[in-house]
């Protein structure tokens, strides 16, 4: 019996038991977990039925609790003012949840709910004149954990990018290597490739300070690659080859996949033919500038300053277009690529207006569609040197960031085996595992809209609400059940009526709360739930641990039946950080 099958068993009894005395089903019940497990392992609040039946939720509470006798599944029920608090039998309460762990692994906590539905999470959206920084690692991270939560529950997920690849700010880093580079390649400097890049698009800038004519240059070049000067191609192509080749080691350390990209260069000149559809239907219009605008809706936008209606530009008089007017096309062009039925994108939150102006766009022209698209918006990410600027060359480095969080954990890891006992091959293995999952942990366990202070000393602590916490807990674990003897395999003869004390309760509350907490994390597109479940799951073991003891228990059968409760919180912690991207370790 599952957990979920556990409370519909309990509310069929209470419902049966309600019928019997009152003489009619209860409307509404709600099930949940008393705030003390020594009150009980459930708790029914009678409050809905008050109006229902005439009579105080206590005194509803006590009539069903006198009536609901010990059996099979319930060891007791008793009324505590408006609520009925049940103790079910231990060998059905933590057995079956327990071997269904077990038995299901990586499977537990998934879900069919979006079994036939497709959606693209669309996330990174780096420029090829610089490479990732700080934003990008939460946006990253961001963007997996959300396609790994809706893999989880069932939906096909497309991983999508899209690279901003073209434009002014692209072609200064060209102009500065034609200038000043000297014929010089990632290889001959032994730089990354999107660093070697990134260096001359700060160049640029500092000699632009000098000599403002360069922005004239940089204007002349960006009309040649758009008149497809054969040479400036050529230039931006290996270019844009060298920055992707320091992105693809990013991406693999950081743990960052995706299945499609698109490029600005290919999607820049879509949109233009939807506008004059628009424009046939009515949707858009032409302001006294001679702008193509589409007016916002009052009731969702209001009016601005002057009292007047809201607009948004959509194509210059020129006939040339804007960011809204590609993301336009583009938007179309995903949807019609892979037949979506959400499109969700990972940008930061000064694009919340933007996005708001599109999906409404999108909702004029007849796209249906258009309100499953959503905006995951995301804060800023700031370390004590203030907001990142790339252009002066103080950005909060992503390769940087990694090296450093991996060094500070194998520091840890050598302060922790002061004998010397680890190979260097696992101590540089165990320092990447705990270092990549301190950042994303730390970066995932507040609410996408909140902006964050990164800590890096307090994001690879092993104490506290942190990545590296839940992993040696995992950890842990593991050490303990190679240290069991083999003879000692999970078997459906283990006798879990020996377990129900308070820690151990809790911790079995824990891990039954993961489908749930799946489910909604998903609903919010929000990874930081999964966060703090699994945090407080790893508390809820040490809690257990640091107080009762597993291999040295009384007896066999309670070491068995401990085993069996710690061997599915494995389960759930690796299941939960896996779904965050974080990689577990089975020794730390």
């Amino acid at each position: 019996m599952s957990f979920e099958q556990l409370e519909k068993t309990i509310l069929e009894k209470i419902n049966a038991a309600v019928n019997e005395v009152l003489g009619q089903p209860p409307q509404q019940l709600e099930i949940g977990f008393p705030p003390d497990p020594q009150m009980g392992h459930f708790a029914v609040g009678c409050f809905p039925l008050a109006k229902q039946f005439r009579k105080s939720p206590a005194q509803i509470a006590g009539i069903i609790a006198d009536r609901l006798k010990p059996d099979a599944v319930i060891q007791e029920a008793v009324a505590a003012g408006p609520y009925i608090n049940l103790k079910i039998e231990s060998q059905v309460l933590f057995g079956d949840l327990c071997n269904r762990i077990i038995h299901e692994g990586t499977a537990y906590g998934t879900s069919a709910m979006g079994r036939g539905k497709r959606a693209m999470v669309e996330y990174l959206a780096p420029n090829t004149n610089k490479p990732l920084h700080l934003g990008h690692l939460r946006n990253g991270a961001l963007g997996m954990s959300v396609a790994n939560m809706l893999e989880a529950t069932g939906h096909r997920v497309i991983k999508a990018n899209l690279v901003n690849d073209r434009g002014v700010h692209i072609c200064k880093s060209m102009l500065a290597w034609q200038r000043w580079g000297n014929a010089t390649t990632p290889e001959s400097e032994g730089i990354k490739g999107d660093h070697f890049v990134g260096n001359f698009y700060v160049r640029y800038s500092r000699e632009a300070e000098k000599n403002p004519q360069l922005e004239n240059e940089v204007q002349q070049m960006l009309q040649q690659w758009e008149a497809g000067d054969p040479k400036i191609v050529e230039l931006w192509k290996m270019m844009n080859g060298w920055v992707y080749d320091g992105f693809a080691e990013t991406y693999r350390r950081f743990g960052l996949e995706f299945d499609v990209f698109y490029y600005e260069s290919e999607t820049y000149k879509l949109g233009k033919d939807i506008i004059q559809q628009g424009i046939e239907k009515k949707v858009f219009s032409t302001d006294a500038y001679g702008n193509t605008v589409f007016i916002l809706p009052e009731k969702v936008f209001g009016r601005d300053k002057s009292d007047g209606l809201k607009k948004v530009t959509v194509l210059r008089p020129d006939g040339t277009s804007l960011y809204i007017t590609q993301d336009i096309g583009t938007a179309i062009l995903k949807i019609t690529d892979h037949n979506l039925d959400y499109s969700i994108y990972v940008v930061g939150s000064e694009q919340e207006y933007h996005f708001k102006c599109l999906f409404a766009i999108l909702e004029a022209l007849g796209y249906e569609w258009a309100r499953n698209c959503y905006h995951l918006s995301y804060g800023m990410v700031y370390l004590p040197e203030g907001k990142m600027k790339s252009r002066e060359g103080k950005i909060v480095d992503a390769d940087d960031l990694i090296t450093e969080m991996v060094k500070l954990a194998e520091a840890e890891i050598r302060q922790r085996d002061p004998q010397g006992r680890l190979a260097e091959d696992e101590i540089k293995n165990r320092a990447e595992v705990i270092g990549v999952g301190a950042i994303k942990f730390y970066l995932l366990r507040v609410r996408p809209a909140q902006s964050i202070n990164f800590d890096p000393a307090e994001s690879i602590s092993f104490d506290g609400f942190t990545g590296p916490y839940c992993q040696y807990a995992y950890a842990r674990i593991s050490g303990i059940l190679e240290k069991a003897k083999p003879a000692r395999q999970q078997s459906a003869g283990t006798d879990y009526s020996l377990l129900g004390n308070a820690e151990e309760l809790q911790l079995l509350q824990q891990l039954s709360r993961l489908p749930g907490e799946l489910k909604n994390a998903v609903q919010d597109f929000n990874p930081s739930k999964i966060a703090v479940y699994i945090f407080n799951t790893a508390k809820a073991f040490n809690q257990f641990y640091n107080k009762h003891p597993v291999l040295k228990a009384e007896n066999e059968q309670l070491v068995n039946a401990r085993l069996g409760l710690i061997r599915a919180a494995a389960v759930v912690l690796k299941k939960g950080l896996n779904l965050l991207g974080v990689e577990v370790l089975e020794n730390m």
